[in-house]
């Protein structure tokens, strides 16, 4: 071997051959180089070392087996461990959108601000709503690449055997609850204050549930994509479709009655988006009195 050279590239290039012009002449390279180890003394010496061990009489090797729960237990907790230390050393994967959403709440905050319980006020107060839950829907595509980049380990994994997709899927799963949770509280701290909502904490606290589940379907709508066609630019495109229909059938833009029949039999009664804009909507509208305008008497109505 030339001095300063890689001892594995030199071993590579001495014993790859799918290259090589002439397959004749390649193959006999090969087969020069097993002969020359074959005949060597180190051969000798492996081959009566290895004879020796299989001969002993040393008692079998046994490994201790674990109940099939409790290893799935294992590795979805072992999992678990390995995810949440790619959570908080890796800002992609909850910092940015941690940063987005807040800066969404401030944008909608500053918008729509302090808005009164009055007629007028009742279309902004829902475009507010729409505006809000389909967007933190919408953005949830930012999740896109760190989820392929674990699908990628995952494949790797179970090809060796060292998991299955359940254990994958449970882990993947729980890691990101707690996050979506403090997004979607700290994220409705300021906008629902902010725009002067029903100032109620119980309607508050429903508000956090309603985004924070919205958080957790939307979510789920990128991993589904994502195994679909895992590719970056195929899951957002899938994603982002996706979201354009939820936003067209969630009531909002047209009736439930009077949307097609197509749209409302296939995709509306599935539009996770559309029971997030209904109990947003109640929420508000529900328990609140607004002051409506003046009759044709001048009295308030």
């Amino acid at each position: 071997m030339p001095l300063q050279t890689n001892p594995a590239d030199f071993v590579l290039d001495l014993t790859n051959i799918d290259f090589e012009s002439d397959g004749d002449v390649a193959q006999g390279k090969i087969s020069q180089l097993q002969e020359a180890w074959i005949s060597s003394p180190a051969a000798v010496d492996e081959k009566s070392r290895i004879a020796t061990k299989t001969t002993s009489s040393s008692e079998p090797l046994t490994l201790a087996s674990e109940p099939m729960h409790r290893r799935y237990m294992t590795v979805t907790l072992i999992l678990l461990h390995r995810s949440f230390i790619k959570s908080y050393r890796e800002i992609v994967v909850y910092g940015i959108r941690f940063a987005m959403y807040w800066g969404l709440a401030i944008m909608m905050g500053t918008v729509w601000l302090r808005l009164l319980p009055i007629q007028s006020n009742m279309q902004p107060l829902v475009n507010c709503i729409l505006f809000g839950s389909c967007f933190m829907s919408f953005m949830a595509v930012v999740y896109v690449p760190a989820f392929l980049e674990d699908q990628t380990v995952y494949i790797r994994d179970r090809a060796n055997g060292l998991y299955g997709s359940t254990a994958f899927m449970i882990s993947n799963f729980l890691i990101g609850l707690p996050y979506l949770f403090i997004i979607a509280f700290v994220s409705s701290t300021f906008d629902y204050w902010m725009t002067n909502f029903r100032p109620d904490g119980q309607a508050f606290l429903i508000w956090v549930m309603w985004m924070y589940l919205n958080l957790v379907a939307a979510e789920s709508l990128v991993v589904l994509m994502s195994c679909l066609f895992p590719n970056f630019v195929g899951a957002l495109a899938l994603t982002a479709m996706a979201n354009g229909i939820w936003m067209s059938c969630n009531g909002f833009m047209v009736q439930l009655p009077a949307l097609n029949p197509f749209y409302r039999n296939v995709f509306s009664y599935v539009d996770y988006q559309a029971y997030v804009f209904s109990g947003l909507v109640v929420n508000e509208f529900g328990y609140r009195v607004y002051k409506c305008g003046e009759g044709p008497d001048g009295i308030p109505r």
